[in-house]
C-alpha cells in the first residue's frame, strides 16, 4: 500500500471518528447556561432507584463516587439532584414473606445507616416539608418507597409501622401477584384487586402513603382508580404505544391517571423504551442466565466478588445489545407529555435496578441534566422543565399528604 493511500485511508478513519463523535453530541447538546440557571431554582426528584441492594449486600458507601452503580451521593451532588427515592425491594420469587418483612427492613436500616454517616449532604425525609427543608439546608433529600406488596404479608398492621419508619410509597405489587393484587407480568389471581387490596389502597389514603401502580396489571390499575381517594404515582414505567409490553402503560391509562390527578414517572431501563432491545434481550438471554447462576453458586459467600463477576458479564451482553439511545428515552417522555399532559410525567429511572441495561448517554444518575436538555431542545419551556424535574411529583406528593386522615 504506498504512503498516499495509507495517507488516504487515516484521513477517512478520523473522519469516521469525527462523525461519530457529532453524531452523539447532536443527539444531546451540552448543558446550556438556560438551564444551568434553570437547574438553580429547580425541585430534581427521582421517584425511583435500587440502590439498597447495593448497600446492603457490598457495604456499598453512597459517599464514595464509585465507577459501578448508577447513585452516590457526589453523583447526585453532579446531577443536582433535591430528592432521591430508594426501594425496598425483598425478591418475592425466593423469600417467603416473614423473610421479605426481614429483608426490607434491614434494606431500610441500610439507607438510614447511610444517611447518618453523611449529615452533611443527606438528609432521612418524610415529607414535602421535609424535602423543602433539605434543599434550604443544601441537602439531598432521601426517601423511601416499598416496591411490591408482598412486603406487607396482606397485614395492615406491617403497612402502618412501614409507614412509621418513612416508608412514604408502597407498589401494589412486584413482578408477581400479591395475596390481594394481580401484577402485570403474571396471569391474573384476583382479576385486579379483591376486598383486602381495596383495604389496603383506602389504608394507604388514610396514612398519607402514596399508592404506585408501575408493575400491576391494567386491571389493577383500574380497580385502584375506583377505590383511591388520593392521586396515583406510577414511580417507574414508560410508554406502552412506543414499546409494546405489559409493565408499560397505555394511552388509555395515561389519560386515566391524568384525570386521577396522578403522575407517570418515566422509566430509563432499555428494555421498556424499545421493543426491538426487548426482544433480542430475551432471545439471547438463557447463555448468559447461565453463566450469571454458575456465579451464584461460585460466589455465594463472597457477595462483593459475585457482584464484580457480574458486572463483567452483563457487560459482555450488552456489547451484544442493539444499542438504545437517550433520544428514545426522550420520546417516551414526550410521548406522555403529549397523552396525559405537562402536569402528569415526571422521572422515575430505575437506576441500579436494572443492571448497566440504560440508554446510551444516560449511564448513571450524572446524566440528568443532558436529559433535562434533550427536553428543552424538543422544545419544554422554563416551567414545563421545572414540572417534570420534580414540580408534578411534589404536587401529587401534597395532595396524598393532604388526604391523610386520623
Amino acid at each position: 500500500m504506498g504512503k498516499l493511500q495509507m495517507t488516504q485511508r487515516f484521513i477517512l478513519l478520523l473522519l469516521g471518528i469525527a462523525l461519530q463523535s457529532f453524531l452523539f453530541s447532536a443527539q444531546v447538546s451540552a448543558v446550556s447556561p438556560r438551564l444551568k440557571a434553570l437547574m438553580q431554582k429547580m425541585t430534581l426528584i427521582d421517584s425511583h432507584a435500587d440502590t439498597t441492594q447495593l448497600i446492603l449486600a457490598e457495604g456499598y458507601d453512597l459517599g464514595q463516587r464509585h465507577n459501578y452503580g448508577h447513585v452516590d451521593i457526589p453523583r447526585m451532588k453532579e446531577a443536582g439532584m433535591t430528592a432521591q427515592f430508594f426501594s425496598l425491594n425483598p425478591d418475592s420469587y425466593v423469600l417467603t414473606p416473614l423473610q421479605s418483612i426481614k429483608r426490607a427492613l434491614q434494606e431500610l436500616d441500610a439507607v438510614v445507616q447511610e444517611v447518618r454517616r453523611h449529615p452533611d449532604t443527606v438528609f432521612m425525609a418524610k415529607s414535602t416539608e421535609d424535602i423543602l427543608k433539605a434543599r434550604g439546608q443544601k441537602k439531598i433529600a432521601v426517601l423511601l418507597g416499598i416496591e411490591g406488596g408482598h412486603v406487607i404479608d396482606s397485614d395492615l398492621r406491617v403497612l402502618r409501622q412501614f409507614h412509621e419508619l418513612g416508608v412514604r410509597y408502597m407498589t401494589l405489587t412486584h413482578f408477581n401477584n400479591t395475596d390481594w393484587a394481580d401484577s402485570s407480568t403474571a396471569p391474573p389471581r384476583w382479576n385486579g384487586l379483591n376486598d383486602l387490596g381495596r383495604q389496603i389502597v383506602a389504608e394507604m389514603n388514610r396514612l398519607g402513603m402514596m399508592v404506585d401502580i408501575s408493575h400491576v396489571s391494567d386491571k389493577t390499575f383500574y380497580d385502584t382508580l375506583q377505590v383511591s381517594r388520593a392521586p396515583l404515582i406510577a414511580s417507574h414505567s414508560s410508554c406502552r404505544a412506543l414499546c409494546d409490553h405489559p409493565r408499560n402503560m397505555s394511552d388509555e391509562m395515561l389519560r386515566a391517571l391524568a384525570k386521577n390527578g396522578g403522575a407517570v414517572q418515566i422509566n430509563f431501563f432499555a428494555g421498556y423504551l424499545d421493543k426491538s432491545f426487548f426482544d433480542e434481550r430475551e432471545r439471547t438471554k438463557a447463555p448468559w442466565e447461565a453463566r450469571l447462576a454458575e456465579l451464584k453458586q461460585k460466589y455465594v459467600k463472597d457477595p462483593k466478588k459475585l457482584s464484580e463477576e457480574t458486572r463483567k458479564i452483563q457487560d459482555a451482553n450488552k456489547a451484544e445489545l442493539p444499542k438504545v439511545s437517550l433520544s428514545r428515552c426522550l420520546d417516551h417522555f414526550m410521548h406522555a407529555i403529549e397523552v396525559a399532559g405537562i402536569d402528569h410525567v415526571g422521572l422515575g429511572s430505575d437506576f441500579d435496578g436494572v443492571s448497566n441495561l440504560l440508554p446510551d448517554g444516560l449511564e448513571d444518575i450524572s446524566k440528568l441534566p443532558d436529559l433535562l436538555q434533550g427536553l428543552m431542545d424538543r422544545g419544554l419551556s422554563d416551567s414545563d422543565l421545572l414540572k417534570i424535574a420534580g414540580g408534578n411529583f411534589m404536587r401529587v406528593m401534597r395532595e396524598v399528604e393532604k388526604v391523610a386522615g386520623p
